[in-house]
């Protein structure tokens, strides 16, 4: 029979193997061979196609049985020995002798659904919001419904689904990068990687629409999730921060440096200012979504020196002796 493609020694893996065997195979193949880490190799693009068709078989229960099945076949067929149809089919069709496929490419092409189509061949995506690279045409394991985007652009592969619908994955992002938006490239486990313009002022929960990279031709939903950030806090569109000033700045009061999404600003302390006392930086908090900002709310914390060189204590005892006590009242 002519074509015959191994695809479990594609993946380097048993015909014992599990889901989940064949699922990590998959992953290190796919990063290893794909075409933005081997720019025009075309020995390593059909390499690469090859490991996503391997995949969008027996990573599909159905598909793997009937491929296990037309194997057997081949493999009598290679040695001719009489083969004794009729082969059933697990998926609901009536039964049918693996004989009427001229070749191996048939017979996937009718497995896979793709009726004719070329191997490797998948439609083009809509170039909207997101751009895909040119090397990406070809989408190896179509099935995934679901991804899981970390902040370092990974994505976890969910479910499997084969028909056109819109999916939805989550998609973690530096306060720095939500707030000021540009273009993410973000690479899916399928083999794709998209970059993608996104928005300046991104909030918790909101949804964004990448027309045509879904499943089929549906859509793919970025549900943003805005990383904590260790100096800022977003409290609605006013933007939250903890400032500590010296004991001095505190009771004489004075311009400090504080830093706002924007960069550093100077913001005046006023004297004799407490622990716990906030001040207001009005339009350095966060935008809202009719173009206007919120307010940076910064909080004081008085910061006690805990290690004092000799000149900072000789200030200081002279600073005692001078010093109003406020615990005068209770000693009359």
């Amino acid at each position: 029979m002519r074509n015959y493609r191994d695809y479990y020694g594609i993946l380097g893996v048993e015909r014992s193997a599990t889901s989940a065997d064949i699922k990590k195979a998959f992953r290190k193949l796919a990063r290893q061979y794909h075409p933005d880490l081997n720019p025009g190799d075309k020995a390593a693009e059909e390499r690469f196609k090859d490991i996503g068709e391997a995949y969008e078989v027996l990573s599909d229960e159905t598909k793997r049985i009937e491929y296990d099945k037309y194997s057997r076949y081949w493999q009598q067929k290679s040695k001719g020995s009489k083969v004794k149809p009729p082969f059933s089919r697990s998926n609901g069709r009536p039964d049918a002798d693996y004989g009427q496929y001229g070749d191996f490419n048939r017979f996937v092409e009718d497995l896979l659904g793709r009726s004719g189509k070329a191997r490797g061949r998948t439609a083009t995506a809509e170039r909207a919001s997101v751009r895909v690279n040119s090397s990406d045409a070809y989408s190896p394991g179509r099935k995934q419904t679901k991804y899981t985007i970390g902040s370092n652009g990974r994505v976890t592969v969910d479910s499997p689904n084969t028909s056109r619908r819109d999916i939805e994955a989550r998609l973690t992002v530096p306060l720095e990068k939500a707030y000021e938006g540009g273009r993410e490239r973000i690479r899916l486990e399928d083999g794709r990687s998209l970059e993608v313009d996104m928005p300046g002022g991104m909030f918790d929960g909101q949804r964004i629409r990448l027309r045509g990279q879904g499943l089929g031709g549906g859509d793919l939903f970025l549900k943003i999730t805005v990383a904590p950030h260790p100096l800022f806090e977003l409290q609605g569109y006013d933007v939250f921060s903890r400032i500590p000033v010296t004991p001095s700045e505190a009771v004489l009061g004075g311009a400090v440096e504080v830093p706002t999404l924007d960069g550093l600003v100077k913001m005046n302390v006023p004297s004799g200012v407490k622990t716990g006392q906030r001040l207001r930086l009005a339009n350095k908090g966060y935008p809202s979504q009719d173009g206007q900002r919120g307010d940076q709310l910064v909080e004081i914390a008085i910061a006690l020196p805990t290690d004092l060189s000799a000149e900072e204590k000789e200030l200081y005892e002279k600073l005692r002796q001078l010093e109003t006590n406020p615990r005068r009242h209770l000693l009359s």
